[in-house]
């Protein structure tokens, strides 16, 4: 008993080392990008350096977790092929509007985007496939809407860049929710979609002699780091959120939007009075929505205690 009680505490251990990892890297991902930016490389030559690398990366998933079977089978189904080439699209686009913010020096509105999702997520939930909405949730849109107002003010204009991010990972969410493979299978075909485009456009690039890869180390080294900087974390977000409560997930997963906040006013971005009240609402709407996840678990625990 002793010794099953043991493992069970180092594997909620590593679960939650593995979820704070993968929101720490997603939360430096601008330093990344910004280095690359630095050393001359474009936001689409670094989008595609992204996608090229990220099969190879996501490949070696498959086969750790030996899904090369479900691959397999997944070839052989059109309509989850579809449902795969749209969630790729969502991702995709995710990804451009992202790297192209980062580098127009928009991280602050950036991270607006990924305060938002969750709580975008939990309405989509609610409109597309009915599930509950509690106070706490309704609360926190609210929250989030009068953020989003203020912030419209602020700018002068719609935060396009952060409902932009939310929208396209909240559309890639749904989407995925009705593909019936695991994620590292659905990932690795994500990633297949989009390496050829990928690789086309490197080769592109280093035949007009516009890219930048073999021209340095540092360069180099950066590019071809774009594959693990997208799937590590991905894979480590997947092994954390099938062991860890949903709590302990609603509080991770405002780290990186933190990090990519505070990065945003660290790199000299414009923060008015205006746009920091903004964020006091989104803070409280995330504060709301942690607090509902969290209390959610207190009450589901004891059924669960009672039913094992």
């Amino acid at each position: 008993m002793s010794a099953s009680v043991n493992q069970t505490q180092a594997e909620g251990r590593s679960a939650y080392a593995a979820g704070v990892g993968c929101y720490l890297l997603w939360g430096f991902l601008p330093l990344y990008f910004h280095l690359l930016s630095n050393l001359g490389a474009t936001s689409w030559e670094m989008i595609a350096h992204r996608s090229l690398w990220s099969v190879l990366w996501a490949g070696g998933l498959v086969l750790i977790a030996r899904q090369g079977g479900q691959v397999a089978q997944v070839l052989r189904q059109p309509r989850t092929l579809g449902m795969l080439l749209l969630s790729t699209a969502a991702i995709f686009s995710n990804w451009t509007i992202y790297v192209f913010a980062v580098n127009a020096g928009h991280v602050i509105e950036a991270s607006l985007g990924y305060y938002i999702n969750p709580l975008m997520n939990m309405a989509a939930g609610a409109l597309l496939f009915r599930e509950r909405m509690t106070t706490e949730g309704k609360v926190a849109i609210g929250f989030a809407a009068i953020g989003v107002a203020i912030q419209t003010l602020a700018l002068g204009h719609l935060p396009i860049v952060s409902l932009g991010l939310a929208a396209t990972f909240c559309a890639y969410a749904i989407l995925r929710k009705q593909v019936k493979a695991d994620a590292q299978t659905g990932l690795f075909v994500e990633c297949a979609y989009l390496a050829l485009p990928g690789l086309a456009y490197v080769l592109h690039l280093q035949a007009s002699g516009q890219g930048h890869f073999g021209h340095g180390g540092a360069v180099t080294g950066l590019l071809a780091l774009a594959g693990p900087a997208t799937v590590v974390p991905l894979a480590l977000f997947a092994w954390s959120a099938r062991r860890l409560p949903l709590s302990a997930v609603g509080f991770l997963q405002f780290i990186a939007p933190t990090i990519q906040f505070l990065l945003g006013v660290a790199f000299g971005e414009a923060f008015t009075p205006l746009r920091a009240l903004s964020f006091v609402f989104i803070w409280l709407g995330v504060a709301t929505f942690a607090y509902g996840a969290w209390k959610k678990t207190k009450i589901l625990a004891p059924a669960q205690l009672a039913k094992d």
